[in-house]
């Protein structure tokens, strides 16, 4: 193992941008299908996994929501929450932002509900066994309409004190920021922060509405912001996180090679870019693999993979003293 790969794994870390829905590994697919009597089209795991490779954002959803399907009681919801867990404290991951998708099961029949129970017993369990302190995120689905991500905010008011805030995600062309303008300004009323898929797929201009008309506290992906460089030094200027998901972006072609990947430029311009898996089981690596990767293909240091751990802590929503406690952990684990 390279200096810098032992470095990776030792640094403690947050993670900002996971669909949970993303963790369903295809040996739990076929198993909750059968658990559930659910139908799916792979034998096997195996044949799931061969799959798994897209063309294009909207490749990889289809597929996705197909493996949604499986997820069907709390028990459900709670194994798949613990299993990414249990993967991510191999990972020396301390704190997670978690995406849950509702639209996805309440669109199907699944009451949110059982979603959120399922969930929350996992991260409390989590917490118990490994101390891996978690907040959950509410996405919207961008390709239903907002009058849909209006009653996905309605059915998560008995539980707003387990939300942290609210994202949007899903296919990205065609559909602008700008068009949930009044949810997420709804959202903001409500006390919740504001999260948004952008520049991933989409324009540099979506990154301006995210940040003009959502109000965003965060920019999830961000890459096409480095097209714009008033726009950069807007982001820097305001020390907005870029949640970056370096293996998410090769698998979905957003980057030809991982060596093309704009994470070292992103540091290089003092922007404050993280490192996330975004849909692990779909695109080949939790959080360590991608900084692994990421470090080997675009040549980042010592440094760089210090400051991305930081970033990882800064960008959270954690409360200012638990940040401060996490970065004096990365120094000492630096050395």
């Amino acid at each position: 193992m390279s200096d810098l790969h032992a470095l990776i794994e030792r640094l403690p870390k947050a993670e900002l941008h996971l669909h949970l829905e993303g963790t369903l590994e295809p040996e739990m697919m076929v198993a909750l299908a059968e658990r559930n009597g659910v139908d799916i089209p792979y034998a096997s795991a195996q044949e799931a996994r061969k799959a798994y490779d897209f063309s294009d954002l909207q490749d990889f959803l289809d597929l996705y929501y197909v493996g949604m399907k499986v997820l069907v009681t709390e028990r459900d919801f709670h194994d798949l929450t613990l299993a990414y867990f249990e993967r991510a404290h191999a990972d020396n991951v301390r704190h997670a932002e978690i995406f849950l998708d509702p639209q996805g099961h309440t669109e199907r029949g699944i009451d949110f509900d059982v979603c959120m129970r399922g969930v929350l017993s996992a991260c409390e369990e989590t917490e118990e066994r490994f101390a891996i302190t978690s907040k959950l995120i509410l996405c919207f689905l961008r390709d239903l309409s907002e009058e849909k991500a209006f009653e996905t905010l309605e059915a998560c008011k008995p539980w707003l004190d387990r939300i942290e805030a609210v994202g949007l995600a899903s296919a990205e062309k065609g559909n602008p920021p700008s068009k949930f303008a009044r949810v997420f300004q709804a959202a903001a009323d409500l006390g919740l922060k504001r999260v948004a898929h952008a520049g991933e797929e989409g324009p540099a201009e979506y990154v301006e509405e995210a940040l003009d008309v959502l109000k965003v506290d965060r920019i999830d992906h961000g890459n096409r912001a480095l097209d714009d460089m008033a726009l950069v030094r807007r982001l820097k200027a305001t020390a907005m996180t870029l949640t970056v998901c370096p293996l998410s972006n090769l698998a979905l072609k957003g980057v030809a090679r991982l060596e093309d990947h704009p994470i070292r430029t992103m540091l290089d311009l003092g922007l404050r870019a993280t490192v996330n898996s975004d849909d692990p089981a779909y695109f080949g690596g939790y959080v360590n693999e991608n900084y692994r990767r990421a470090a080997d293909a675009v040549g980042l240091t010592r440094e760089d993979v210090i400051q991305l751990a930081k970033n990882s802590f800064l960008g959270s929503f954690l409360g200012e003293e638990e940040i401060y406690a996490h970065l004096a952990e990365i120094d000492a684990a630096a050395g």
